[in-house]
């Protein structure tokens, strides 16, 4: 989710790939393969916030959301907002063995993150 949506964010700008890599300091190759989801997102929050700034999201913005919490997921970590939400934090287990064994398409996964923003 996360590589798709860097892609699309690069691509509302009208940047090729090289190009914006040469304008942000990116290794295309190392860029290329975390938009094809082959590598995961970093996990540093400093070089997140720079990936956000560099991609024109405004903080605070549904986009600033989202690129945080795919960010989290692909890197296999719970987002920070649903660790601080005891009731939610709670229904996790369920939520996991429900899961297990079938991975949920992209729109199952964007549902599920625009339900636990409105909590």
């Amino acid at each position: 989710m996360f590589g798709t949506f860097i892609k699309e964010l690069r691509a509302r700008r009208r940047l090729g790939l090289r190009e914006f890599c040469l304008e942000q300091g990116h290794d295309p190759s190392n860029w290329s393969k975390i938009e094809r989801e082959v590598s995961s997102p970093p996990r540093d929050e400093e070089a997140l916030r720079k990936w956000a700034k560099q991609l024109g999201i405004k903080p605070d913005s549904d986009d600033w959301h989202k690129f945080f919490d795919y960010a989290a997921v692909d890197a296999g970590r719970i987002p920070d907002h649903v660790l601080k939400d005891e009731e939610l934090l709670a229904k996790l287990p369920a939520f996991f063995r429900t899961i297990s064994g079938n991975k949920p398409s992209r729109a199952e996964l964007e549902n599920l993150i625009k339900l636990l923003r409105e909590r």
